[in-house]
């Protein structure tokens, strides 16, 4: 289905916002305590941000900026034994972890993030730290480089109502906060949802009607085929990537002149109309003229590497 590439930004979108959502616990819990454990501290997901945005400017993985030799980012470094036998952080040891002792000194020459960085914890940040270094300070790969795993669906109480898998997480999450799920929608509201998620266009009143009309046991799934197979599929779907990938017809900067981009922008709407594999949208968009025999199409798509800012000011580097 023409879905294909749609699902992995889409889905991928879903999965990390349902991950911080319902929140995944360890072996050991059951399925439903675990789903929505609230206790465990991950490093993926509570530390990296805060270390993100107030650590690796002087402690990540850039050389240059980096202080004391200490990388955050990486466990060989946070664990690793520096001058008169101080550790950055021990697993489990608050008292010995000298990162934990400068995020909380009261001394302006210690405290980390330094006070001339701009950079600050609040309380609620330094809690999560708190509880990731006392339950282990465990660390993770990249989310990119972990291999995903099936997980184990929750147990929910109204089982009539999950008709997927996915439903089941969903109904746990509604059951746990006390809520129900809304009624099926009917058709109207159904062709509307379905027109606007695929295309980004309302359903036109003809096709509303043709849709109410239409008894066949497996008219949704036409209706979805039928939209699939609409050029405007494409131009709603590509909306994410182009915006991802600064599309703009101009240059930017003082003149703001024109370029001509839209052949680009072409080539990602067709991309998708056309179920383009995901490994083959990334390849020529990268290095597409750098291919066996080029397309003309293949060159075209490295114009992802000219949508940035660009200035023709005579002598401006």
């Amino acid at each position: 289905m023409k879905l294909r590439i749609a699902c992995y930004f889409l889905l991928a979108a879903l999965l990390v916002g349902a991950a911080a959502w319902l929140r995944f616990g360890n072996e050991g819990e059951s399925a439903h305590d675990s789903l929505y454990s609230q206790s465990e501290v991950r490093f993926n997901r509570d530390i990296r941000p805060i270390f993100s945005e107030t650590c690796f400017n002087c402690h990540g993985p850039d050389e240059d900026s980096r202080e004391a030799e200490l990388r955050l980012d990486f466990e060989g470094s946070a664990f690793e034994e520096r001058d008169d036998g101080i550790f950055a952080l021990v697993p489990g040891d608050l008292e010995k972890s000298e990162a934990w002792r400068r995020i909380t000194s009261d001394d302006p020459d210690e405290l980390m993030p330094p006070p001339d960085s701009h950079f600050t914890l609040i309380d609620e940040q330094k809690e999560t730290i708190k509880r990731w270094i006392e339950s282990g300070a465990k660390y993770e790969e990249h989310w990119a480089f972990i291999p995903p795993e099936k997980s184990v669906p929750p147990h929910v109480e109204d089982n009539d109502w999950a008709r997927t898998l996915i439903d089941r997480f969903v109904l746990a999450r509604l059951e746990q906060e006390g809520l129900s799920p809304n009624a099926e929608a009917d058709r109207r509201t159904l062709i509307r949802r379905l027109s606007y998620d695929l295309t980004g266009l309302p359903p036109s009143l003809e096709e509303v009607h043709a849709f109410l009309a239409d008894d066949r046991p497996d008219a949704y799934e036409q209706l979805v085929d039928r939209l699939l197979s609409s050029p405007h599929y494409g131009e709603r779907m590509a909306l994410a990537w182009l915006d991802q990938a600064r599309y703009a017809d101009t240059n930017g900067y003082s003149r703001d002149g024109a370029r001509t981009m839209w052949l680009w922008r072409d080539w990602v709407i067709q991309a998708y109309n056309e179920d383009k594999p995901f490994d083959e949208f990334l390849t020529e968009q990268i290095a597409g003229d750098l291919l066996p025999n080029a397309t003309q199409d293949q060159i075209i798509a490295t114009g992802f590497s000219r949508n940035h800012m660009i200035t023709a000011e005579g002598g401006t580097i």
